[in-house]
């Protein structure tokens, strides 16, 4: 996909992407150029501050030139049925119909955010991928997970010619314990939630939820310092940055539950989908972790399937880098609508 911009005047046929999350909702137009996809504006907006998606797309729209949207796609957290969708952590609802008419596109797609990052990981150059485990190069499936705001998952299906993306809702499955600390954070959790899904534990709120445990187990005070932190800013973010300077026990405690956690998950999605093509870890959490995840913990936790570890020691896993490729994905799935017959 070309980085290369047109110019706003030469604006013609292009197309509206997004990536529409529970935080923030990226939207862009891209245009053809030289047969790839250019960016041609591309804008950030904070999701919860907007009361439907219809509105923030028509803020986007109105901040520049637009052109003439030929096809539209957006990838979405949260299911996707008959065209429909609603929010799993926004009030928001669409349908592909509405869409549409809004934007004054022929056709418009909207597809779960994990089936659009599975496109954009297919297109993703070896410079924005970090191999967590070399496996064997094979075809065949293949899976992604993604902690973010929330848990997204999804299958990346080899049918004998290409791969094809298709979205789950696998992150909110059953936590499943499997040493005697997890089964002790299931009933804590239980208590508050009722059901624990792997959502509740791999997520931004997740991180929050393993550190609230551990310290309540532990008993040990919180430094005042740390509470400032969590109180003024993004609560997970600072567990893992106090984590990853090894400034409180608790904090490192938390992130290295959370990675050996993340790892048995990925690996129980490389057993469902068969994902012998190879495993991709994306979503926000994952980058700024990095260092955490190539210390092993997380290929072990991955690793450990009993007598099926010697066939996932031989799947490929490699963290992905870049953090537009649900954007990059949804764009070419909408080039593709654009393309088909009417």
């Amino acid at each position: 996909m070309s980085s290369g911009r047109p110019a706003t005047s030469e604006l013609g046929d292009v197309i509206l992407a997004g990536d529409v999350g529970g935080t923030k909702t990226v939207l862009a137009l891209f245009a053809e150029q030289g047969g790839a996809l250019a960016v041609v504006r591309e804008q950030v907006l904070t999701s919860h501050e907007f009361p439907t998606l219809e509105t923030a797309i028509e803020r986007f729209l109105a901040g520049g030139p637009s052109g003439s949207i030929d096809a539209a796609c957006l990838g979405v957290a949260g299911p996707v049925v008959d065209g429909r969708w609603e929010a799993t952590n926004l009030p928001w609802r669409l349908d592909e119909a509405t869409l549409a008419n809004r934007v004054g596109a022929k056709r418009a797609k909207l597809l779960n955010d994990l089936e659009a990052a599975g496109h954009g990981m297919l297109g993703l150059p070896p410079s924005s991928l970090v191999v967590l485990q070399a496996g064997v190069a094979r075809r065949g499936n293949m899976a992604l997970v993604a902690a973010g705001t929330g848990l997204g998952e999804a299958l990346i299906v080899w049918d004998g010619a290409r791969h094809r993306a298709v979205g789950s809702e696998g992150g909110h499955v059953d936590f499943a314990p499997r040493t005697d600390v997890e089964v002790d954070l299931l009933r804590f959790l239980r208590r508050e939630f009722g059901r624990v899904s792997y959502e509740r534990v791999l997520s931004g709120p997740g991180l929050f939820n393993l550190y609230r445990f551990l310290r309540a187990r532990s008993g040990a005070p919180e430094p005042e310092w740390l509470r400032k932190g969590m109180a003024g800013g993004d609560p997970s973010a600072v567990i893992s940055e106090t984590a990853l300077a090894d400034r409180d026990p608790c904090c490192v405690e938390a992130l290295d539950l959370f990675v050996s956690i993340y790892g048995a998950e990925a690996g129980n999605l490389a057993l469902k989908a068969f994902a012998v093509g190879g495993v991709f870890i994306g979503g926000g959490i994952a980058p700024k972790i990095r260092a955490k995840l190539q210390d092993g913990a997380f290929v072990s936790a991955f690793r450990d399937k009993g007598r099926l570890s010697a066939l996932l020691a031989s799947i490929p896993v490699n963290l992905a880098l870049e953090p537009r490729a649900a954007l990059l994905g949804a764009a070419d799935v909408a080039r593709s609508l654009g393309s088909a017959p009417a």
